[in-house]
């Protein structure tokens, strides 16, 4: 089964309500924590990393995407600000729709709507998954949680093919184990053929 947790809307549908599009150096903000939601975003190419920092400076990853992924979708319906930041790992290229302008393209194509609902549901539930995996003692377990969710966000279908592009590090911080786990356990998720490792990358 196929899941994709973020919108791909077609360009020229963007472009035909308004959208434009805007380029961004490595490490720029699209948006940060506390901003205004005002648009509607969607990479054309570039990374994108979502993060937040607690009250101590740590770095908190959420997810990093890609070309034709599209991030902050969930914020445009309501009346708050950024609860996270949205920073570029790469120079990116970025389409924008405005928040009016989005409404009313939903409104006059009532199928992304349907769509949207699907996948915000899809992530939801993803992550409602994750959270329970994290719960558990087991890193085994927490690892496969993080895994399985962020695979979610992208449509391979296949065993050990989806590259996770995140460092052991940031793993580790996302995981709440430490660095030195994290490398033990995807050895032996290694040796289980849960995974494969090739030249430190991680296939999932």
């Amino acid at each position: 089964m196929k899941i994709i947790s973020c919108m791909n809307i077609d360009e020229d549908l963007l472009y035909s309500f308004g959208g434009e599009n805007k380029v961004y150096k490595k490490s720029e903000p699209v948006f940060k924590e506390d901003d205004s939601v005002l648009y509607y975003f969607q990479i054309v190419q570039g990374k994108v990393k979502l993060n937040h920092y607690n009250e101590d400076g740590k770095e908190f990853i959420h997810n990093i995407l890609g070309r034709k992924q599209s991030f902050g979708d969930a914020f445009l319906f309501l009346n708050q600000y950024y609860p996270i930041n949205a920073i570029c790992l790469e120079p990116s290229e970025i389409i924008r729709l405005p928040k009016q302008k989005f409404i009313e393209m939903l409104k006059q194509n009532p199928d992304l709507s349907l769509d949207m609902n699907a996948c915000f549901s899809q992530e939801i539930y993803y992550k409602q998954k994750m959270i329970q995996n994290m719960a558990s003692q087991n890193p085994v377990q927490r690892l496969k949680g993080l895994l399985d969710y962020l695979k979610s966000y992208h449509s391979e279908d296949c065993g050990s093919c989806f590259h996770i592009k995140f460092t052991r590090q940031q793993i580790a911080n996302l995981t709440g184990l430490r660095v030195e786990t994290v490398i033990r356990t995807l050895k032996k998720m290694e040796k289980e053929g849960s995974l494969k490792l090739e030249n430190r990358k991680i296939l999932y």
